[in-house]
């Protein structure tokens, strides 16, 4: 989440007006009834017109596989054609684009000399790149790019690391060089490498894609592997997108739509992420949280990416960084009462709220996670160093008489103070809801830690720990885990 800061310094004493315009999430779906139409609003998202078009056969993923470089070169959306003739879809997008120029990828029986006639009668230049196998066909892509200082390497007989490396290699020129069915390096490919003098090789894969001898045999290899190929995808994406706000997102098992897609990425400088078509594996969900992501492109329809999957990435919360500050701990144990001890309660419920929140993919930070001291200064520091969209202080309450009891919630009115009573309001709302206490309402107070935070920021009074009705509940596991999902739904309310 982004947001915008305003100070304003006076003469005799200072001030400070804090604006917040949090950034809402976005989800782009670019999909249709089958990988033409993905292509086809691939090409009318990025081009509103192209003097060159790549075309690749719709089922062929082999020739394919070292094309995005290439197309990004010519700045060329990939389209997709059926074999013996240009697929109607297609042609309509080329005319719509003016295209001059067309690069087919692969050969005859890929893309038939009939649709080589066909282009020309359009009055459109047609250039083929072949060869004798997918290795060589990725070999001439590079010469017809050029000498390069880097290359990536990745497998040739399955496509997932090729397409997760493809933007990046794109968007800095970098050819894509295929291995042969054993895994390793045909000799012209080596040939390649060693007549350009590379300077460092790229390997997307693990060593059952790229094999250690061919890591072994190039210069100066970084490799980027993982335990599947959603794991590859969130290495690539770590190493080289830590800034992005925009990702891509696919199903891993089909390579059509990634294919298509991935000129688009480049474009944009986002990675490609793969995933499962009903969920998110858990190194992509970590990825897209620790960097932040809140713009993403779908590839495909929902039956790639399932409506349920796009929902969640839609939501405003994915991408902000949430700090969660359980109160007290260490050598403070805070109130006491009843047999209980507020730093443990609210320990216990802050790392509840915490699970719910990173299953939304957003980014939590606690102040503290064990039992320790941290000074109220510490608390606020570590809030503006995590630069937190939110800051949520829980504690319980106690009196002196018994008889008090009941939720209250309070903001400061020094900084983002009407975000921050939204967030205290949301909160208090769903708090007393869940837990059936009395409503003591939002109040605004100068309590340290919200004071002088400068996002949106409120301390939760959950119930009095000196009340044996309240502290019942503050007692009971049932009771705590409806406490941490009315927080965390206060949250969610607040966001959206």
């Amino acid at each position: 989440m982004k947001k915008n800061l305003v100070a304003c310094a006076f003469v005799l004493f200072l001030s400070a007006l804090v604006s917040f315009q949090v950034s809402a999430a976005s989800t782009t779906r670019l999909g249709g009834q089958d990988r033409f139409d993905v292509a086809v609003n691939v090409s009318k998202n990025g081009w509103s017109s192209s003097t060159t078009v790549v075309l690749a056969n719709w089922d062929a993923y082999g020739d394919t596989l070292a094309a995005t470089p290439l197309a990004y070169k010519y700045n060329a959306p990939i389209l997709l054609t059926k074999p013996a003739s240009i697929t109607p879809r297609t042609k309509e997008e080329i005319k719509r684009l003016r295209a001059k120029n067309v690069i087919i990828v692969g050969g005859p029986i890929s893309v038939s000399e009939n649709i080589v006639k066909e282009l020309k009668n359009m009055g459109i230049s047609v250039k083929r790149i072949s060869g004798n196998s997918r290795m060589e066909v990725a070999n001439n892509i590079a010469k017809a790019m050029g000498k390069k200082s880097k290359v990536v390497i990745a497998d040739g007989f399955n496509f997932p690391d090729a397409l997760s490396i493809a933007p990046y290699a794109a968007r800095n020129g970098y050819p894509i060089l295929l291995t042969n069915n054993k895994h390793l390096l045909e000799n012209s490919t080596q040939s390649l490498i060693n007549s350009w003098a590379i300077s460092q090789t790229i390997i997307s894969g693990g060593p059952l894609s790229v094999s250690n001898t061919v890591y072994k045999n190039v210069p100066n290899p970084r490799r980027f592997g993982g335990n599947s190929r959603y794991e590859v995808s969130a290495n690539i994406a770590k190493a080289y997108y830590s800034s992005a706000s925009t990702a891509f997102v696919t199903k891993g098992s089909i390579f059509a739509d990634a294919l298509t897609g991935t000129v688009l990425a480049a474009k944009k400088n986002a990675p490609m992420l793969l995933i499962e078509p009903n969920s998110l594996p858990a190194s992509i969900k970590n990825t897209i949280i620790n960097i932040g992501f809140d713009r993403f492109m779908i590839l495909g329809g929902p039956i790639s990416v399932t409506d349920s999957i796009k929902n969640k990435l839609d939501n405003e919360i994915v991408g902000a960084t949430i700090m969660l500050d359980p109160g007290h701990g260490g050598t403070d144990p805070g109130a006491s009462g009843n047999g209980l001890v507020e730093k443990e309660i609210v320990m216990d419920i802050a790392k509840r709220v915490n699970s719910k929140l990173n299953s939304s993919l957003a980014k939590v930070v606690m102040t503290r996670s064990t039992d320790k001291y941290i000074s109220l200064d510490q608390r606020v520091k570590e809030a503006e160093k995590a630069d937190a969209d939110t800051f949520v202080s829980i504690h319980v309450n106690s009196f002196a008489s018994s008889a008090a009891n009941g939720t209250e919630t309070w903001y400061s009115a020094r900084y983002a103070s009407s975000e921050s009573k939204e967030l205290a309001e949301e909160i208090q709302k769903e708090l007393v809801k869940a837990l059936g206490t009395n409503d003591r309402g939002v109040k605004e107070g100068g309590f340290y830690v919200i004071k002088n935070t400068t996002m949106p920021s409120v301390l939760v009074e959950i119930a009095f720990i000196s009340n044996s009705s309240d502290a019942s509940k503050l007692a009971s596991n049932t009771y705590r885990q409806k406490t941490a999902d009315a927080i965390y739904k206060g949250i969610m309310n607040f966001y959206n």
